[in-house]
């Protein structure tokens, strides 16, 4: 099935899918963090063709769609050059968002788009991979077992996000 996955890198025409998919991932993996599920802080800051006409502009942004044979399945979003703890902006890449429809989880898209961001990392000489996570959750234990490490606290940066599910962490994955 793994060979059936490909990274469509995001083109202003396929807008309205990534902001489909995202916000319905989204929806489907986080809702349980906002009082009355009411997600509309994140997905205005995330899902919406002014924040990705933004995004496009920024050269070290990169997003995609994942597709598993002709459908639509997930999106990814990857940051090229990031300055994180100890490691300046040319060492870094940061793994912003992996979002996979329910229904397809578990069949292998996580870790091959894993594989795929670590070939980027490599190709583009970097020392690690950073990423946060959920402390509660099924994605940290999806991490760990991929090699990343905790490496620091972070939390949810929004503040109407349920205090109780605002716990995050900083993982990283040296290269």
């Amino acid at each position: 099935m793994e060979n059936n996955i490909q990274f469509i890198l995001l083109k202003p025409e396929l807008y309205n899918t990534y902001i489909e998919i995202g916000t319905k991932a989204y929806d489907q993996h986080y809702k349980h963090l906002w009082p009355n599920g009411d997600t509309t802080t994140y997905i205005k800051n995330s899902f919406t063709k002014k924040v990705l006409l933004k995004e496009e502009k920024d050269e070290d942004t990169f997003l995609y769609l994942i597709k598993l044979n002709f459908e639509n399945v997930g999106i990814l979003k990857i940051t090229l050059h990031k300055q994180l703890q100890d490691y300046n902006k040319t060492d870094a890449l940061y793994l912003d968002k992996i979002y996979i429809l329910n229904e397809f989880s578990g069949k292998g898209i996580g870790s091959k788009t894993l594989r795929f961001v670590e070939q980027i990392a490599t190709d583009h000489f970097k020392k690690a991979i950073f990423l946060e996570s959920m402390q509660k959750g099924l994605a940290l234990p999806f991490y760990l077992s991929h090699s990343f490490s905790i490496v620091a606290n972070t939390q949810v940066p929004f503040n109407n996000v349920i205090e109780e599910e605002k716990p995050m962490y900083l993982l990283r994955k040296d290269l």
